[in-house]
């Protein structure tokens, strides 16, 4: 898909996902480390147990298809063969601190001087700019400053990360959509520009929408043990079974609630519920219970039911009967039993990889995406240190300056001219079409009139008060897209998609598997009308497979994914990521894919059918572990918040209800920083802490020295005196934190836009910045068939009587 461009990664840690994912598009993708090699090298879990710089299972789980040299880029030779090695590149990734490759002359300006279409992307933990662009940070601190640590864990314990890092990830995977936005717009300008990702930001996506909970006048949402409580209202999502743990997406609305409604037929069967609770209004529940009509300890009841029926099963007769009856429960999946998965096993998901210098071969999660005809292969394993500087240095030679190129002003957005039809609903497909509305695409967003949108049932609502227009969630995932409705049950509604279809340059859906096919709108016969068209379905399992036809959500996706078992106390029940936290990493990778495809469209006219799987996409978030289980036999599972690699490394109280900062201590220089604020432990720690393998031994009692410092000391107190030590150091952010967050505030995350009904609402900016093109987010999700008129007339050229007659016929609402 993307093998005419080379890519220069100079990114570490999670962050070099980005460079995978391109080299999995097919980029030729060089990572360009120090003489030492990245850091990331020397973190766990190591195959055989044998540490070095070449048996990382961190590293190893981020840098397949990429090839490998070190420069030193502090000596006038490395800052040279690094700017010729620009001159033949598209894109370079970075993450250095701000300011330091402007230090060293290789800066952006300094790189579009030799290059100046060179698309330079900079993945930082707060971005480039604002109050804490130089803010120390960790993968720990940066989940807690984003948001979803707050909605994660035992609500008598700590706040929660996972298991395996996931912050730098999601900066890494939206940078890979940032930097494929720019290569769009430096392909048709000739020039580049400079796109700055922020972790945290990018992370945030993972606290669906609740982070505006607070300006939207709703109760923010806190954590509970398996589960959320939402907005004032405690779902729980993990039960016990016989064998273990399953999910249960117990939910209301008109498109959860039949599932809720079946659930409870079953459970009135076997005699866990009466008939007055089966009979709940199961659809209109979510307002029975914010209205206090339903009080909160009648749905605390119900859930207690649930937990005394999955107790009775075994995990598989759960999930069997879950497929069978058509309920919202599948199986909290350990990582032995995602690596044994029948779906997977039946789409030949897993990969061997040869390691020649293991004389072997080492299986790897599968391709994020499907693409039917330019499918993703696996060309190289990691490289090994310095493994291609011979190479590398063979195919570069010294070419003249070029002549500098007049872009084009005002420049258009990367995305203008783009047409996208959004049949996709509640998060995951319509968070991915987000990134083509903000960049110029015209997006048309498809609803039905009969079926409300599940995420117009999600909180925050507006003044706390639930409705379909008043959903929060719905207009900053929906932002700046035109609102269509349509009856897809009618012959004359399908016609009209069809025509959307032949309009289009992009169609995503994310319909049951086969369900378009069926009402004569699949891919191949779209492609007749359409012959270019780019077209994504997006579902928890793929389009094949026994567990295909499997109906679920992100709630779901994150247990089938392995990520259940991975975020939790030892000695409780796993807690989980909060949330349908699958949904929240398959957006990047669904935008990545389509935008590549459109790439190759523009190069080849080809059109493409790409099958997205949420839960193998996301499979990538967890690969150091999956490799863990492949390479070493060794199963992760949840460990509070401690880690294998560093000491203290945990989320500790502070003065307040329910505060807390996470601390991080990850070289032994932050150790003499933590020091030197708190002073020198004492005698009953001992002496001897200034090495990592020494803190690691006296783990529990370090936390419990920090906790004793941070207990009764404010917050801002805690991050301003560690951070001037240059110790990783974040409070744990909820609504009210993130809407203040002077970081935030300074790089507008947070925008107001005119709803046609409220007025001024708060959304979400767009995730990415970028230089010469910056996103446009001019409105919320549209108002249910706001903008029916527009489309029709103005897109597809409808007069009074063509759509007179969808009137008639029941087409729309």
């Amino acid at each position: 898909m993307l093998s005419p461009y080379r890519v220069l990664d100079l990114t570490d840690h999670g962050a070099l996902i980005c460079g995978q994912m391109l080299g999995d598009l097919g980029a030729d993708v060089i990572v360009v480390e120090p003489p030492g090699g990245a850091a990331l090298r020397k973190a766990g879990p190591f195959a055989d147990s044998e540490e070095g710089p070449d048996t990382s299972l961190a590293w190893w789980g981020v840098n397949r298809n990429k090839r490998g040299i070190t420069l030193d880029l502090e000596s006038a030779e490395g800052r040279d063969r690094l700017l010729a090695l620009a001159k033949t590149a598209g894109i370079l990734l970075e993450s250095f601190t701000p300011g330091y490759l402007d230090s060293l002359g290789l800066g952006y300006e300094f790189l579009r001087a030799v290059n100046p279409a060179i698309v330079v992307v900079s993945i930082t933990p707060f971005g480039q700019t604002g109050p804490k662009a130089l803010w120390a940070a960790s993968d720990l601190t940066l989940y807690a400053a984003s948001g979803p640590m707050f909605m994660t864990g035992d609500d008598d314990r700590p706040p929660l990360g996972v298991a395996v890092p996931q912050a730098w990830l999601h900066g890494g995977a939206e940078a890979a959509v940032g930097a494929l936005l720019g290569l769009s717009s430096a392909v048709r300008d000739g020039v580049g520009q400079h796109v700055d990702v922020s972790v945290q930001a990018a992370t945030m996506m993972a606290t669906q929408a609740t982070c505006l909970s607070s300006a939207w006048g709703d109760t923010p949402s806190t954590r509970m043990a398996g589960g959320v409580n939402f907005g004032g209202i405690p779902l729980k999502f993990v039960n016990p079974a016989k064998d273990g743990y399953v999910s249960v997406t117990f939910l209301f609305g008109s498109a959860i609630g039949p599932f809720t409604q079946r659930l409870m037929q079953v459970m009135w069967e076997e005699g866990f519920v009466d008939e007055a609770t089966r009979d709940k209004d199961w659809v209109g529940y979510t307002g029975l219970l914010m209205s206090g009509q339903e009080p909160i300890s009648e749905l605390l009841r119900c859930l207690a039911a649930i937990s005394r029926f999955t107790s009775s099963h075994t995990k598989a007769e759960l999930f069997k009967m879950g497929i069978e009856k058509g309920l919202l429960i599948v199986p909290v999946a350990t990582l032995a039993e995602v690596a044994q998965s029948e779906q997977l096993e039946s789409r030949n998901f897993f990969q061997d990889v040869e390691h020649p210098e293991r004389r072997g071969s080492v299986r790897y999660p599968g391709p994020f995406a499907r693409f039917a005809g330019r499918p993703i292969t696996y060309r190289r394993r990691p490289p090994l240190l310095a493994e291609h500087n011979a190479e590398i240095a063979a195919e570069v030679h010294a070419s003249p300056s070029p002549a500098p190129i007049t872009a084009p002003s005002p420049r258009a957005l990367p995305l203008a001219g783009v047409k996208v039809l959004d049949l996709a609903w509640v998060i995951a497909g319509p968070w991915s079409t987000r990134y083509f509305a903000d960049y110029g695409a015209a997006v048309v967003k498809v609803e039905s009139p009969t079926r409300v949108d599940t995420l117009r049932t999600i909180s925050p609502f507006k003044d706390h008060v639930p409705g379909p227009e008043r959903s929060g969630a719905f207009a900053t995932v929906n932002a700046g897209k035109l609102g269509l409705s349509v009856n897809l049950g009618t012959e004359e509604g399908r016609a009209l998609v069809k025509k959307l279809a032949a309009w289009a340059d992009v169609v995503i859906e994310s319909f049951a598997p086969g369900a378009l096919a069926r009402m004569g709108l699949g891919y191949e016969e779209l492609k007749k009308v359409n012959p270019g068209i780019v077209m994504l379905s997006s579902c928890l399992n793929g389009q094949t497979g026994p567990h295909a036809s499997l109906a679920g959500f992100g709630t779901m996706g994150l247990h089938l994914a392995g990520f259940g078992e991975l975020a939790g106390w030892p000695d409780r029940p796993p807690a989980g990521p909060a949330g349908a936290y699958t949904d929240y990493i398959a957006p990047k990778f669904t935008a990545a894919a389509i935008l590549a495809a459109l790439d190759h469209r523009r190069r080849t006219g080809e059109g493409q059918y790409i099958d997205l799987s949420q839960g193998e996409a996301s499979a990538h978030f967890l690969a150091p572990a999956l490799l863990d289980y492949f390479v070493n036999g060794h199963v992760q599972s949840r460990n509070g918040n401690a880690s294998a690699d560093f000491a203290p490394h945990g989320v500790y109280p502070v003065a307040g209800t329910d505060r807390w900062v996470a601390i991080t201590v990850t070289s032994d220089a932050q150790w003499g920083g933590l020091c030197s604020v708190l002073g020198q432990p004492g005698a009953e720690l001992g002496s001897g802490l200034d090495s990592t393998p020494a803190r690691l031994a006296k783990r529990e009692a370090l936390d419990e020295w920090v906790a004793a410092w941070t207990r009764d000391r404010d917050v801002g107190e805690v991050e301003l005196a560690l951070q001037a030590a240059g110790v990783p150091c974040h409070r744990v952010s909820g609504s009210s934190d993130v809407i203040a967050d002077p970081q935030l505030v300074a790089r507008q995350h947070f925008i107001e836009v005119a709803h046609p009904e409220f007025g001024p609402v708060v959304v979400e900016n767009s995730r990415l910045k970028l230089s010469a093109t910056p996103a446009v987010v001019a409105r919320p999700g549209p108002t249910l068939g706001q903008d029916n008129d527009y489309v029709l007339r103005e897109l597809l050229g409808m007069d009074d009587d063509a759509i007179t007659a969808l009137l008639v016929a029941g087409a729309l609402d």
